[in-house]
């Protein structure tokens, strides 16, 4: 109870906090300045019931969970435009949203994300993508660590993630399934210093554009050739990512497209099956 009380202490009632949003038919524009990550979920959601569809949300500042308390029926879908710099947790459980970031964004971005966008027109932290198993997430620049930890994917829902720059280490650990395409646009000697990618890697494929050296690879992954169908889904998703953010970087579809691509891909779908099962 200590924990609940000290969670929840400070926070106010919606009608003390509906003056930091004004509504005008489905546009909400909500001032976030001096609202606790609660009380923003709660003005969010209170801006939805009454019938706004887009959000947009200005002077965000770490708010955490942003977009995660906007369940409603399947096809009531909400834009929300940030703003700032969201905290931990941005889109966590996202169902069918679009999140649209100016700034960078913290940790745990789609963390378990459903399906839906987040287009984040800066950097993420750590753990972008964890357990993400829908949607599409793109992100300009670089990330942290342990990327795309754990996707998967199941039948038709297949995610992806589109990172413009590079990766820290373990990217793709455990990954079980989807599509990480890491383009390394921000690299200057065209290699990147990620270590451990792949690591207990067991589904999906991660497409990297530029240098990694066989030792920054974990040992569950291994390297295959390009296919043509490879290349053309490469080119759709490239074109999606400029349309996205092609007033901002200095390279454009083409030259993205020549550059050099690997695709890893995992060596066994059990790579730890003697330590967990006999």
């Amino acid at each position: 109870m200590r924990f609940v009380d000290s969670f929840l202490e400070g926070v106010r009632p919606i009608d003390e906090i509906i003056k930091y949003a004004k509504i005008e038919g489905e546009v909400a524009e909500i001032d976030a300045r001096d609202l606790k990550h609660k009380e923003l979920n709660d003005l969010m959601r209170e801006c939805v019931l009454r019938g706004a569809r887009k959000l947009i949300l200005r002077n965000v500042c770490g708010q955490r969970y942003i977009g995660t308390r906007l369940f409603f029926n399947p096809g009531v879908n909400v834009e929300i435009i940030i703003y700032g710099t969201p905290g931990n947790d941005l889109g966590a459980f996202l169902s069918g949203h679009r999140i649209i970031v100016y700034g960078n964004a913290q940790d745990g971005v789609g963390n378990t994300m459903d399906s839906g966008e987040i287009i984040v027109h800066g950097r993420a932290g750590d753990v972008v993508a964890m357990a993400m198993r829908g949607g599409k997430i793109f992100i300009r620049d670089s990330v942290g660590y342990r990327t795309a930890i754990h996707m998967k994917e199941y039948k038709e829902r297949i995610p992806l993630l589109v990172i413009g720059g590079t990766a820290q280490d373990f990217l793709g650990e455990y990954m079980a399934g989807g599509r990480v395409v890491l383009l390394g646009l921000n690299l200057k000697n065209g290699k990147h210093k990620s270590h451990y990618i792949g690591t207990g890697m067991h589904g999906g494929i991660i497409y990297l554009r530029g240098k990694v050296e066989d030792y920054q690879l974990g040992k569950e992954v291994g390297v295959v050739d390009m296919e043509q169908e490879d290349w053309k889904f490469l080119e759709n998703i490239v074109e999606e990512f400029c349309g996205h953010f092609g007033n901002e970087i200095k390279v454009d579809k083409d030259e993205i497209l020549g550059g050099k691509f690997m695709k890893l891909i995992p060596v066994t779908k059990r790579p730890y099956g003697k330590i967990y099962a006999y």
